[in-house]
């Protein structure tokens, strides 16, 4: 579960409704009950149930959720019914049309990717990097668990990933041996990753026996190519795919038998059409 602080939640709120509604004050709706529906036009991956819920409760409405994030929604699909006071439907609406819209197209796109990868790769996993459109992370995060993903590193400070930009402050940038050697006495508790940039880079990489050997930008040639090699010269080390995977080019990286894709192409998904329906209560 990831949780939303207050502040965040008040946050996404007071970005759109300061004042109130000032359309449903000048019409005098303060007193009239209403009911506001959320329905899902296409199918697909659903994800932003829980944190609208909460954002909708925040404004003294009564809440049903009918699907959860995760969950697979068809055409037409209800994902959640408010009830309560027209003016906070009116100010709930749109800041939570939003954040389902942007949330499903996310979470829709990584199960889209996962579909296809587990035609070829079923126990492959597809991580999401911090790459993630700025002060959106709570809301990717979830996202692309809901569809079926896992997340890469949600900062610097969490995992040890060794960049070119690293190496080019060190005395012997292309020591590998002793760069992982100092990284896993600096942190032993953490699996040691490294990145290449070429496939020369990529096999003195493998002599160091990283725990984890990620291929940026990699061609489908190179990548088959080091597959065969790697096995010999760090059977335990695990491959992993950067640069370029979304989901016009999963299909193609899925053959190559490589059971781990690091991507961003989620966060930039086009977002779900979410219809909203508001009408007086009976």
């Amino acid at each position: 579960m990831i949780y939303y602080p207050d502040a965040f939640l008040d946050n996404l709120l007071m970005e759109d409704i300061q004042y109130g509604d000032l359309t449903s004050r000048a019409l005098a709706l303060q007193a009239q009950q209403g009911i506001m529906t959320f329905t899902r036009r296409e199918a697909g991956c659903v994800s932003g149930i829980e944190l609208a819920r909460r954002l909708l409760e925040k404004l003294g409405l009564t809440v049903v959720t009918h699907l959860q994030d995760g969950d697979f929604a068809d055409q037409g699909t209800l994902l959640i019914t408010a009830e309560g006071r027209a003016d906070a439907l009116h100010q709930g609406w749109k800041v939570v049309q939003n954040v389902l819209e942007w949330s499903c197209g996310v979470s829709d796109y990584m199960a889209k990717m996962l579909a296809i990868y587990h035609r070829y790769q079923p126990k492959g996993q597809i991580a999401c990097t911090r790459k993630n459109i700025p002060n959106t992370k709570l809301l990717a995060t979830q996202a692309v668990l809901a569809g079926g993903g896992i997340i890469h590193r949600q900062g610097c400070s969490e995992t040890i990933l060794l960049f070119a930009n690293h190496r080019h402050f060190l005395p012997e940038p292309d020591n590998w041996a002793q760069h992982i050697k100092q990284l896993r006495q600096a942190a032993p508790e953490k699996c040691v990753v490294v990145e290449a940039d070429d496939i020369e880079q990529a096999r003195e990489a493998l002599k160091a026996q990283p725990d984890i050997l990620q291929l940026d930008k990699f061609s489908i040639e190179e990548i088959t190519q080091l597959q065969q090699e790697a096995p010999q010269i760090a059977p335990h080390c695990h491959l992993s795919i950067a640069g370029g995977i979304n989901l016009n080019t999963i299909e193609n990286y899925a053959q190559t038998g490589i059971t781990l894709m690091v991507t961003s192409a989620p966060y930039y998904a086009p977002p779900t059409d979410i219809k909203v329906r508001l009408y007086p209560k009976d």
